[in-house]
């Protein structure tokens, strides 16, 4: 097993103070990586990983992920100039197996990241009175639509 450690440092002087910052976190007890670089054709939406109770469980699609063991998720636009949407499939049935019946989409700008930790009772999609749903569902996958422009990005998820 092996621990990832992530470091975010953000530099920033503003009217000559300092106020950048370092965060850093350590994810213990790694025993997987998924790691990829992925161009997405424009005008297609691409699905960049797929989780499922057990990998490659045949419940879900080939290569997926296992939700139970997912521990950190980054997403990076390779792109220089154009924004993407990364579409979080949630599948509201527990255990992780079956079809997305809910999603949320994030606009990732050129060179931006995005992350998450547990794919497990990770998130919520609720349209109702805009009140907090902490009625937490499995992530199914992760879908980028790259709009008009054919765009790289870099998944990678460690378990």
């Amino acid at each position: 097993m092996a621990t990832l450690n992530v470091t975010i440092t953000e530099e920033l002087t503003l009217n000559g103070a300092d106020r950048g910052s370092v965060n850093t976190l350590s994810v213990s007890s790694v025993t997987q990586v998924y790691h990829r670089i992925v161009t997405c054709p424009a005008s297609q939406d691409t699905t960049v990983a797929t989780f499922a109770s057990t990998a490659d469980d045949s419940t879900g699609a080939a290569g997926s992920i296992d939700v139970g063991d997912v521990k950190y998720i980054r997403l990076t636009n390779l792109d220089s100039s154009n924004a993407i949407n990364l579409s979080l499939q949630v599948g509201t049935t527990d255990g992780g197996d079956g079809a997305a019946d809910e999603s949320a989409t994030i606009l990732i700008a050129a060179g931006r990241s995005f992350v998450m930790g547990a794919t497990t009772d990770a998130i919520a999609v609720n349209d109702a009175n805009a009140t907090i749903d902490v009625s937490l569902h499995e992530l199914e996958s992760l879908l980028v639509d790259p709009s008009g422009n054919a765009i790289t990005v870099e998944i990678f998820i460690a378990s």
